[in-house]
């Protein structure tokens, strides 16, 4: 049998793969993720991607920090963004960009054209950051399970979904977890090699809402609690299961945990 082909992905179809590659995380002291052929099956030709539902298992070697889990969070987040054209560049390289002072010979010659789109800019990554930040203080307080990322519509009727199943790993410490950087590229190349966001239309500028479950004691006061929210039925759905080697906190338990939704709708902006 002819040993397979290695996997390619071109700088076009992964825009923004080459961040994760550079990240700071790389040498981090963590577990190494090694990788491996084993835990994902190759397409079947027969059964052609449904632009309605999607499903991406990502399973890893070995258990994850609860600062992994968030940060697996916020980077699917910012990613979705970009990939559905909410925002016109990667996150990284719009803070980048629109935050690098202008030479004097260049705010002459741009100010007009710059000024409107420099303040829809400054106002998306303000609220995308304000957003983040909150993530970051809901996970330290909390286990989170689910999240989900609404476009379109309403947090009961968006025109797309896309949710963050993360029940089935063990948190654990930094020291005894795997390298975050190297699950986020295990993670972000399952995405890739799915191809789950071509079939999609180009979509229009949408409001973008983000809900998490939490324990309802948490003592989140950010987050909106949502007692009796239920999760979408319709529209366009892609389910990321993050799974590993070690068993997650028994099924009972999450009945004390519930939905919050941020009070911040993230407006994305064209240039």
């Amino acid at each position: 049998m002819a040993a397979p082909e290695p996997e390619v992905l071109s700088p076009a179809a992964v825009p923004d793969l080459e961040w994760y590659e550079k990240s700071e995380e790389t040498h981090a002291p963590q577990i190494e993720l090694l990788e491996t052929t084993s835990t994902q099956e190759p397409p079947n030709p027969s059964e052609p991607f449904c632009p309605r539902d999607c499903m991406v298992p990502v399973v890893f070697p070995g258990p994850v920090s609860q600062e992994g889990c968030c940060r697996f969070t916020c980077e699917l987040l910012k990613h979705i963004m970009y990939q559905r054209q909410q925002l016109p560049l990667p996150y990284e390289q719009l803070k980048h960009f629109y935050r690098k002072p202008l030479q004097a010979e260049e705010v002459v010659r741009k100010k007009s054209r710059a000024e409107v789109s420099s303040r829809k800019c400054q106002q998306a990554l303000a609220e995308l950051e304000s957003v983040i930040s909150h993530l970051e203080g809901l996970f330290a307080r909390t286990l989170v399970p689910r999240v989900l990322i609404l476009l379109g519509g309403s947090a009961l009727c968006p025109k797309e979904f896309y949710e963050l199943d993360l029940s089935r790993l063990a948190p654990y410490s930094v020291d005894q977890s795997l390298s975050t950087a190297a699950c986020l590229r295990r993670l972000f190349r399952a995405i890739f090699m799915a191809d789950a966001f071509s079939e999609l239309q180009v979509p229009p500028l949408m409001g973008t809402i983000v809900m998490a479950q939490g324990h309802r004691d948490c003592g989140e006061d950010w987050f909106r609690p949502k007692l009796n929210y239920r999760v979408p039925s319709r529209g366009h759905k892609l389910t990321v299961t993050l799974s590993c080697g070690r068993p997650s906190i028994q099924t009972t338990a999450w009945e004390d945990y519930i939905w919050f939704q941020a009070p911040v709708t993230l407006k994305g902006f064209h240039e």
